[in-house]
């Protein structure tokens, strides 16, 4: 997605200012970064948005076969520890943590940082930018991540206290011991 950043200086809106921006210009995807500034994000084109589902659709049907947590699509707002509103592409928390929200948690702007977190680069994302925002998941406590790089063919693996692992070409991607036998296809990303 291309994105800009509104300096709101003069204004700072609260969370729950912020949360009623986005539920009434629900066609325009916001985020905000640590320091309260208000990034706007264009929608995809037509590939990524087919990609963005199928990523979403995958982690989704593992997530509702294992019944470990709770997968969310690009739409999910999360308020991270450093007070950053972000929207992965997709996205999974654990039940538990699921079940330690309140209901009135649950319909607002998640306020936790996802413990799986996916970023597909669109043609018009700034690699670096992806890059800070993976690296805001991961010391915000995403026990992993995966940022993939399409026009690369190249899939950068972020997980706590390790440095960025890059795969070239992958087929498949494991969720580790943080999805235990998920598999991300990637054919169908390519």
């Amino acid at each position: 997605m291309s994105r800009f950043t509104l300096a709101m200086t003069a204004v700072q809106l609260t969370d729950e200012q912020f949360f009623q921006l986005c539920q009434n210009n629900r066609d325009v995807k916001f985020e905000r970064n640590p320091k309260g500034d208000l990034i706007v994000m264009a929608p995809t084109g037509g590939e990524t948005g087919n990609r963005n589902i199928e990523i979403a659709y995958q982690v989704q049907a593992w997530s509702r076969q294992t019944k470990l947590g709770v997968a969310f699509d690009s739409s999910t707002g999360f308020r991270l520890p450093n007070g950053a509103d972000r929207s992965p592409d997709a996205a999974w928390i654990s039940r538990e943590r699921w079940n330690a929200l309140t209901p009135e948690q649950r319909t607002k702007f998640l306020p936790l940082c996802p413990d799986f977190v996916i970023e597909l680069r669109s043609p018009s994302d700034n690699l670096n930018e992806l890059r800070r925002k993976m690296e805001e998941y991961r010391d915000n406590g995403t026990r992993l991540g995966w940022l993939i790089d399409r026009a690369n063919r190249r899939v950068e693996i972020y997980r706590p206290g390790h440095e960025v692992e890059i795969v070239e070409n992958p087929i498949t991607l494991s969720g580790e011991d943080v999805l235990p036998g998920f598999v991300l296809h990637l054919e169908p990303i390519w």
